[in-house]
């Protein structure tokens, strides 16, 4: 049976995002300044060198670093990229913005107000906006501009090529309120996450035909309502740049530009030591390399300063944070030994998650707990730890359920199945105690099935800067190994990792990441929906890549979504989650680690974590 994927959401995006891991402790864990915000648990604080206003010089461009520059400038549209996301926030309205905690709080510079104001027999919301919003050439945000983009993301008319409509497609209608300053949305079917819905809000122009939607946002965006507009792009120098915008309406932009370069992570240090870049995400390498060179001056022999290794990359700063995403070990259940739940739960039990976590976290001087949740990380409201659903390391357990799934130990057994699981315990103790050897620590005797070795092909990228991604699955793959199970590791090449290969179901086992979401209900259903059979003989397997799916996962993910009581929202994704572990499709290993070169004097700008960032208070402190 052939298979059929979605288009991915943009707020969902996956990406293959290597683990930075192997710092050296000393040198990130006091390298960050500025004083981050306060968090709890396992969460780590943004890291964003906070400044008030008046301490932020009124003039300057800032460079910040990306991986490319925006194909489109429509964030409704399936190329849309993380640059694309990043002009959005800087020149388009948000109704709503995210916290330090992931939490969404309405935006006062568009909003007046916003309320659920009937349930029954039909939800409304009624935006109260601020009088004060208006586009760039001067016209008003109304209704209108709300109508349009509902109408266009609603998945009823095809010839929008939306990448995603859901929420949208909830909506009956969209009218004006008691005055111009008021919208009425009004939903056919109740919607929990409504305030996901209208960030980015784009004008009529964009989204009121088809021909707007798909092409006059593609290359320019000439309409903006946010502290910036786009100005210029040259190809040539791989640069776009936002300039402040003379009609917003709030707080002025501190900075006369922004500008977005297209720099090759590789590239970023030199960038940044060059001044073609002030702000970039960097590698763990170039990390240690900025923190090497800030560290006080050693003395030789004779008292005399010992000159830093990379004396230009003085007066950069590491800002650290975790990412709102997390890494996986993905288990495809569309055939072979993983169709079985039972070999599936013994691959997660035979896994020392702490361990890995630990491994990538802990260097970093970052909170190394493992990430006990697909729905939502450590510091979002909500969050709780659902893995004993499954269950913990257990090398006895897991191999009991490999016995109990057919697959007995081989003829050539070595020792005995208490004995190999001894041997699975220390060798995670040495793991611990003396990080990834290079050995492949004790291996139990092969499981076979009808004659079959039980062999599982784990696929990884082999391209630079995943060299710390490879380590987790070599880990992983020992760890497998002390239970039975082989891995057959395969490397291939980056550019079509996710594509050739995760997409397509070309795997067993494999590493990738997911972004978390200010809306699991909303946004986690796709990915660990039921794949369904399609008219034309395929699988739609929406973004469920694993193809391990429940009626149960999918009616809770439902349920949640048209709650509109919060509490009770968050217990049916809660109860969603359990049953997701339980299935044990995916592993969530740990939360991403988030690592951003700066200039010393950026303020208001680095390591953002759950949070939103505030594009009009970014700048260069005031000297």
């Amino acid at each position: 049976m052939s298979v059929r994927t979605r288009s991915s959401r943009a707020r969902r995006c996956a990406a293959l995002l290597a683990a930075g891991v192997l710092l050296p402790l000393p040198l990130l864990a006091g390298c960050s300044s500025g004083g981050p915000d306060a968090s709890d648990g396992a969460a780590a604080a943004r890291d964003i060198a906070v400044a008030a206003r008046a301490k932020v010089a009124d003039k300057g461009t800032l460079t910040w670093a990306v991986d490319a520059l925006p194909t489109t400038f429509n964030t409704f549209q399936a190329d849309a990229d993380a640059s694309t996301q990043r002009v959005a926030g800087a020149v388009l309205p948000a109704l709503f913005t995210l916290d330090a905690h992931g939490r969404p709080q309405r935006n006062p510079d568009f909003l007046r107000s916003a309320e659920v104001v009937r349930r029954e027999p039909r939800q409304v919301v009624l935006y109260k906006l601020n009088p004060s919003a208006v586009w760039s050439d001067g016209s008003a945000v109304t209704a209108a501009d709300f109508e349009a983009q509902a109408k266009a993301l609603r998945g009823k008319d095809s010839a929008y090529w939306t990448a995603r409509n859901a929420g949208y497609d909830r909506i009956e209608r969209v009218e004006r309120g008691a005055d111009a300053h008021e919208v009425k949305v009004t939903f056919a079917k109740s919607y929990a996450d409504w305030p996901s819905l209208f960030t980015p809000l784009y004008p009529k122009s964009v989204m009121g035909t088809p021909t707007g939607f798909n092409d006059s946002a593609r290359k320019e965006l000439a309409l903006a309502a946010g502290p910036f507009k786009v100005g210029s792009r040259d190809e040539d120098q791989g640069t776009l740049t936002l300039e402040r915008n003379p009609k917003w309406w709030g707080d002025r932009a501190k900075l006369d530009r922004l500008v977005l370069r297209a720099v090759p992570r590789e590239q970023r240090a030199e960038a940044l030591a060059s001044g073609k870049a002030d702000l970039a995400e960097i590698t763990p390498d170039i990390a240690t390399r900025i923190a090497k060179a800030n560290m006080p001056p050693k003395k030789d022999k004779a008292g005399k300063p010992v000159k830093p290794s990379d004396p230009q990359l003085h007066g950069l700063v590491v800002r650290k944070s975790l990412e709102p995403a997390y890494t996986q070990l993905a288990l495809n259940g569309a055939s072979g030994p993983l169709a079985d739940e039972r070999v599936r739960r013994a691959v997660a039990r035979a896994i020392d998650r702490r361990a890995i976590a630990e491994s990538v976290l802990r260097p970093l001087g970052l909170p190394a707990e493992p990430l006990g949740s697909h729905v939502l990380v450590a510091g979002q409201e909500g969050y709780q730890d659902n893995s004993d659903a499954i269950g913990g390391m257990d090398p006895r357990a897991a191999m009991s359920l490999l016995a109990d799934a057919g697959w007995k130990e081989g003829q050539t057994a070595r020792k005995k199945p208490a004995e190999a699981a001894e041997d699975s315990s220390r060798e995670v103790r040495d793991d611990r105690n003396h990080g990834s050897s290079s050995g492949k620590g004790a291996a139990a005797p092969v499981r076979l099935k009808d004659g079959k070795k039980l062999a599982l092909r784990f696929v990884l990228p082999k391209g630079s800067g995943t060299e710390s991604l490879r380590a987790v699955g070599d880990r992983i793959a020992r760890q497998l190994e002390a239970v039975g199970i082989r891995t057959e590791i395969t490397r291939v090449e980056d550019a079509g990792y996710f594509k050739d290969h995760i997409a397509s179901g070309d795997f067993d086992l494999a590493l990738y990441s997911w972004p978390a979401s200010a809306y699991p209900a909303t946004d986690a259903r796709p990915i660990f929906a039921k794949p369904q059979p399609a008219t034309d003989g395929s699988l739609t397997v929406e973004q469920n890549y694993t193809r391990v799916g429940t009626d149960q996962i999918d009616r809770l993910f439902d349920q949640a979504a048209g709650e509109l009581d919060e509490d009770a929202s968050r217990d049916l994704v809660t109860r969603a989650d359990a049953r997701i572990w339980a299935a044990a499709g995916s592993i969530p290993l740990y939360q991403r680690p988030e690592l951003v070169g700066a200039r010393a004097t950026v303020v208001n700008a680095g390591a953002f974590g759950l949070a939103t960032p505030r594009y009009q208070d970014m700048g260069f402190r005031r000297q």
